[in-house]
C-alpha cells in the first residue's frame, strides 16, 4: 500500500462537484488531497497511475446487496460479497437484513460489521429490519439497530402490509434521521404469481403479477410519507405507474428517493423465454413500456440510484420448475457493463451514469463518499470505457453464478478499485490485505 497515489491525466467525472474533464488526482493518507487541471508532480515515493484514456470516478456505492451472512454462507459471505463488490467497482455496499438469523438486533449488526472489518476490502453498511424476524407484525428495536451501525431500516423483499405499522416505522425512523427502505408489493394482488402479468405469462401458462401490486403500495406509502414527514426509499422500482407517482411526490417536496436495478433497465419480461429461472426475480421483469419509463426516470432525476439487488443463490435454487425457482440474480460484477450499454446507446450520458452509481446513492442514505473533492475519502473507481469483454459467470468473485447475462458482450469495464487510498482491485485480481 502506498500512502500517496497520483492518478495522472484521466477523465475525472465528479457530478457532485461539476467536474468532467482531464485532471490529475492526488491522494494522500486515504483522502483526496488535490484535483488539478494542470499536471501535478508526483511526490517522492508516490504510486503513479497512468489514467490516460480511462475514467477516474468516485467509488460506486450499492444501496441494495445481499451478503447472506450469517446463515447462508454457501451462497455468499461478507468476504466473497466484498470481493465481488470491488471487482465491480463498488467501494461501499449496504447489506440487507434478510439473513438467517435476521438482522433485527444490534448483535447481528455487530457481527456483519466484524466480518466486514476482517474482509478489509470495501465499506459495508448494514441495514436493519423494520419488523422483528421480517414478519411484519412488530417493530424491531430501531434505536438499537441505528446505534449499532445500521444506516437504514427495511424488511427488504417483504412488504409491510400493515399500514399502521408502516406509519409507525416512518415516524420512529425520522427520529433517528434514517430512511425506511421498502419493497413495494401488495401480496393480495401478487399471490401465486411467478412473473409479470402480460402476453408472455399467458403464453407460458404462468400466473402473472400485475403492475398494480407494486403501484398500489407505492401510492399507500407516499400517502403515509406525506403525513409523517419521514424519509422513504423505494427499492427496485419496476413499473411505469410507480415512476409517475414518485415523480409527482418529488415535485410536491416529499422526502422520497428511489433506486432501479440494471436488470430492470436492460431486460423486459420476454427474457423469461422458455421458463428461464435466471430471469425470475422480485419485482419481476416488466413490459417494455415499463423499461422505457425507467430509462426516462434515470435521465430526468426521478430515480436517484442504480442498485444491484445482488441476490446470490445456489445452482439447485434455480434448476427447478419456474414457479418454484427462487427470485433473484447476482449483480455486483455486471452493473457497470450493463449501465454502459445505455451510455454507449446514447440513452444516458456518462456524467448522469456516474451520478447514479456514486453521488446519488451517497446522498439518498447520507453516506460518506460519492465525490472527489479535496478531503473526501479516497474511494475511487477507474474505468476503461472502451474495453470490450464477455460476462463469464464462472469467473465471478461472488460465490454464486445466478445471472441471465452469462455470455453477454459488454463495452466498458472496471480496471481498478481503490478504497481509502488502498488498491483493492487491479489487473483482474482482488488485492486482499487481512
Amino acid at each position: 500500500m502506498s500512502a500517496t497515489v497520483l492518478f495522472r491525466r484521466g477523465r475525472v467525472i465528479d457530478p457532485r462537484n461539476g467536474v468532467d474533464g482531464v485532471r490529475d488526482v492526488l491522494v494522500q493518507d486515504g483522502k483526496v488531497a488535490q484535483v488539478s487541471d494542470a499536471p501535478l508532480s508526483a511526490p517522492a515515493g508516490a504510486e503513479v497511475v497512468d489514467a490516460d484514456g480511462k475514467w477516474v470516478l468516485p467509488g460506486f456505492i450499492d444501496l441494495h446487496v445481499h451478503l447472506r451472512e450469517p446463515g447462508e454462507e454457501g451462497k455468499e459471505t461478507v468476504l466473497t460479497g466484498c470481493r465481488a463488490a470491488v471487482a465491480g467497482g463498488f467501494t461501499a455496499v449496504v447489506a440487507m437484513p434478510n439473513t438467517k438469523v435476521v438482522n433485527d438486533s444490534g448483535l447481528v449488526t455487530e457481527l456483519v460489521l466484524s466480518r466486514a472489518r476482517a474482509a478489509n476490502l470495501c465499506h459495508v453498511y448494514p441495514a436493519g429490519a423494520i419488523t422483528k424476524g421480517l414478519k411484519g407484525e412488530e417493530l424491531a428495536e430501531t434505536g438499537e439497530l441505528i446505534s449499532s451501525g445500521c444506516v437504514a431500516i427495511t424488511d427488504d423483499g417483504r412488504p409491510v402490509m400493515n399500514a399502521a405499522l408502516m406509519r409507525r416505522a416512518l415516524q420512529y425512523a425520522t427520529q433517528f434521521g434514517v430512511p425506511v427502505m421498502v419493497h413495494e408489493e401488495d401480496l393480495t394482488l401478487s399471490a401465486g404469481g411467478a412473473m409479470h402479468e402480460g402476453p408472455t405469462s399467458t403464453r407460458l401458462g404462468l400466473r402473472g403479477i400485475p403492475a398494480s401490486a407494486e403501484v398500489a403500495m407505492v401510492a399507500r406509502d407516499l400517502v403515509l410519507l406525506e403525513e409523517t414527514k419521514g424519509r422513504l426509499h423505494i427499492a427496485h422500482v419496476s413499473c411505469e405507474g410507480s415512476v409517475r407517482l414518485i415523480r409527482e411526490a418529488k415535485r410536491r417536496g416529499l422526502f422520497v428517493t428511489a433506486e432501479v436495478t440494471p436488470h430492470h433497465l436492460i431486460l423486459d419480461d420476454r427474457a423469461v423465454g422458455d421458463y428461464d429461472t435466471h430471469a425470475k426475480m422480485a419485482p419481476p421483469l416488466r413490459a417494455d413500456r415499463d423499461v422505457e419509463a425507467l430509462r426516462e426516470a434515470i435521465v430526468d432525476g426521478t430515480i436517484d440510484a442504480i442498485a444491484t439487488d445482488h441476490a446470490p443463490h445456489g445452482v439447485l435454487d434455480k434448476q427447478v420448475e419456474f414457479e418454484k425457482g427462487i427470485n433473484g440474480i447476482v449483480g455486483l460484477e455486471t452493473a457497470l457493463g450493463l449501465t454502459m450499454e445505455l451510455v454507449h446507446a446514447g440513452r444516458l450520458d456518462a456524467k448522469r451514469a456516474v451520478e447514479l452509481l456514486s453521488h446519488g446513492p451517497a446522498k439518498a442514505f447520507g453516506l460518506p463518499g460519492g465525490h472527489l473533492a479535496p478531503g473526501a475519502p479516497a474511494d475511487i473507481t477507474v474505468v476503461d470505457p472502451s474495453e470490450e469483454w464477455t460476462v463469464d459467470a464462472h469467473r465471478f468473485y461472488s460465490r454464486s453464478r445466478n445471472t441471465p447475462f452469462h455470455g453477454r458482450k459488454q463495452k466498458g469495464r472496471v480496471v481498478q478499485t481503490w478504497v481509502s487510498g488502498r488498491k483493492v482491485y487491479a489487473d483482474g485480481q482482488v488485492k486482499e490485505s487481512r
